[in-house]
């Protein structure tokens, strides 16, 4: 019961690292806010856990952080944890890129991570264990082909969640990024499925010869998001089986 007693906000919560992040906050004791788009069935994903309450909202909507932050504290009366875990990516080459599709990249992926963190700072603060943990990418630090809007966006998330680091620690608060490699969520799933051979590729690259899953990337945000990492700050959290080993 690592979390007993505190409250956490967990986005992108229907389906893949979200899903399991906020379900494992639970099971160790945490009350938490699920957030995710209303098509994404996020209400049947948690059906069953009295702590975990759900809230349909886009993370980019004007007003969404401020809405979010309010319906926790509504919900369960303070904030200890938020979890920025939506996201979104494109495969475009940048002379391709619309100035649409990159807006949309980084308004999911980067802005809405710092308005849910600034709206969320001012109750971190009155919480004895602030904790962030936002979620990046180890493309923050590599690259491939059509990942302009991607990369950018995770690198910022690195950027942002540094700062935030340095500015709230006076506090308390902690800080902190994931940084998942090949994950079997619902972003890749379908090609999977489709192509298994690509899985299977990804699976050879990893030094543990496998494709990550969601609760390896929970178990190291409720490493993050516990005690257990209360003098971590600033961190970068690499959670891919060894996939960069070799770049």
């Amino acid at each position: 019961m690592r979390l007993q007693g505190r409250v956490a906000i967990v986005t992108g919560a229907a389906s893949g690292i979200g899903h399991a992040s906020a379900q494992l906050f639970a099971a160790e004791g945490a009350r938490v806010l699920a957030v995710d788009l209303p098509d994404k069935n996020l209400a049947a994903a948690h059906a069953g856990r009295e702590t975990i309450a759900c809230l349909e909202k886009s993370v980019a909507d004007p007003g969404a952080a401020e809405h979010i932050v309010e319906t926790a504290l509504a919900r369960f009366g303070a904030l200890d944890i938020v979890m920025n875990n939506a996201g979104i990516g494109i495969n475009a080459l940048a002379e391709s890129t619309t100035d649409a599709q990159w807006d949309r990249v980084l308004d999911v992926n980067l802005t809405a991570q710092f308005r849910l963190c600034r709206a969320a700072i001012p109750h971190l603060k009155a919480s004895k264990a602030g904790r962030i943990v936002n979620v990046a990418s180890v493309m923050a630090e590599g690259t491939d082909y059509g990942l302009a809007s991607y990369c950018a966006s995770k690198a910022g998330v690195a950027g942002l969640t540094r700062t935030l680091a340095l500015e709230l620690g006076k506090f308390g608060i902690t800080a902190n990024y994931l940084e998942p490699g090949a994950i079997e969520t619902g972003m890749t799933r379908p090609l999977w499925d489709a192509r298994q051979d690509v899985k299977e590729i990804w699976a050879k690259k990893s030094a543990l010869r496998r494709v990550g899953q969601p609760i390896d990337l929970a178990r190291g945000a409720l490493f993050l998001a516990s005690d257990d990492g209360g003098f971590v700050t600033g961190h970068g959290l690499v959670v891919d089986g060894g996939l960069m080993l070799r770049v």
